[in-house]
């Protein structure tokens, strides 16, 4: 707004909901006037909450919170003398969501206005087949639930989609047609890797994993796109030989069916495969995701704005793999504000193809942590029409006394 006085960043507050998301911390940002920005990341809360308070709070209490570009060059540029990703780059992703929420309050506007207005009205999304419990509380008795790629396979019940993705597939993907869901991701071959190694995978753990996979291709046939996950658990024989299998059931994509360490080897097994390839919300700065484009590595651009910078550095990202002529897609699997973060993305770049979504999250917890759930109908998301992120934290979430609550304050 023009002729506004400077807000003045008065206040930083986090909190780990563990009870609701282990691996979650929430960030709010309160100005002088009474502006409020929400932001939040995923994995090593205390890790993160550690350099929001005492490290980044240096840098911004007492400075303006409409300078969000400002901040985010200055944080980033510091956190690289340190090695920079991931705790800092997750860091500086939920302070930046948390700034642009405050700037399209104070301009009355959605993020998506701020970001060069509507290229669209609305956005595809898939299913990602995770129970409610999946990312948080496994319930096999295992101790992996907050290690990255564990989801376990859940149990019998209502919205266990990742149950239903291995014993009762055709019955979940005419569920999911039903709904208007074009397109949902599963994992049937994980369990391979986690018993076996991922070196190599043997003709009966392949049978095993296409099973559900034929299943959905009988049931509803191409009325829904299937994407598979590998979560980076395989080495290139192993791969080469999942991607022979899969041609059969054309999927729309293979994401993440090896590990990021060497984008040459991904190239390489790219071209090999001869079906599309998605990465990766694993590649945190933009430098990487240069480096994957040039490589020709991917299809699709996969990126989650509250890992890989925020909004500030999501849209140049979104920005470079449009220069390649490369689709993207937005990840969350994790936090109701990653998934708003990205609906605002999505409404302002033509490249988007997707938007992640987990509908048993939505569905069964997302309520307890923000006033407003995401607005989805058959199959398509709709972008917030309220200035800002257009969703708010529960203040009973930032409560001295509970959740790890943290907060910075400026010194008067």
């Amino acid at each position: 707004m023009v002729g506004r006085s400077m807000s003045k960043i008065i206040s930083i507050e986090t909190a780990h909901p563990s009870s609701i998301m282990p691996n979650l911390l929430l960030v709010r940002v309160t100005t002088d006037d009474g502006l409020v920005g929400h932001g939040e990341t995923y994995y090593t809360p205390g890790a993160v909450a550690a350099l929001v308070h005492e490290w980044m709070s240096e840098r911004l209490l007492g400075a303006d919170a409409l300078a969000v570009e400002s901040h985010w060059r200055f944080l980033y540029e510091r956190s690289r003398s340190f090695g920079q990703p991931g705790a800092e780059m997750r860091a500086l992703s939920a302070v930046d969501v948390a700034l642009w929420d405050i700037l399209g309050q104070a301009c009355g506007q959605p993020i998506w206005r701020l970001l060069g207005g509507p290229v669209r009205e609305n956005i595809r999304i898939y299913n990602t087949c995770g129970g409610p419990g999946y990312g948080a509380h496994p319930t096999d008795g295992s101790r992996h639930g907050g290690w990255s790629g564990y989801g376990d396979e859940g149990e019998p019940g209502l919205l266990q989609d990742n149950w239903a993705s291995f014993h009762t597939a055709g019955d979940l993907a005419e569920e999911l047609v039903g709904e208007g869901i074009g397109g949902m991701k599963v994992w049937p071959f994980d369990r391979f890797a986690h018993k076996h190694g991922g070196q190599q995978i043997s003709w009966a753990d392949l049978e095993a994993g296409m099973r559900p996979l034929r299943e959905i291709r009988e049931r509803v046939g191409k009325q829904i796109e299937i994407m598979i996950e590998g979560h980076a658990f395989f080495q290139l024989p192993a791969a080469l030989r999942l991607a022979e299998a899969l041609r059969e059931i054309e999927p729309c994509w293979l994401e993440d069916i090896l590990a990021l360490d060497n984008l040459d080897t991904l190239a390489n097994f790219r071209r090999q495969a001869r079906l599309p390839i998605s990465a990766s919300e694993m590649l945190l700065t933009r430098n990487n995701f240069l480096d994957l484009l040039n490589k020709q590595a991917t299809d699709y651009v996969m990126l989650d704005p509250t890992w890989c910078g925020g909004i500030s550095e999501s849209r140049r990202i979104l920005q470079l793999a449009e220069s390649f002529n490369i689709a993207a897609t937005l990840h969350d699997c994790t936090g109701p504000l990653t998934l708003f973060a990205g609906l605002h993305l999505s409404a302002a770049h033509t490249n988007v193809a997707w938007q992640e979504t987990v509908r048993a999250h939505i569905r069964t917890f997302y309520d307890k942590l923000i006033d407003r759930l995401p607005e989805i109908e058959n199959g398509h998301a709709s972008f917030p029409d309220s200035p800002g992120l257009g969703v708010r934290l529960h203040d009973e979430l930032f409560r001295e006394g509970s959740n790890e609550y943290r907060q910075s304050v400026l010194n008067k």
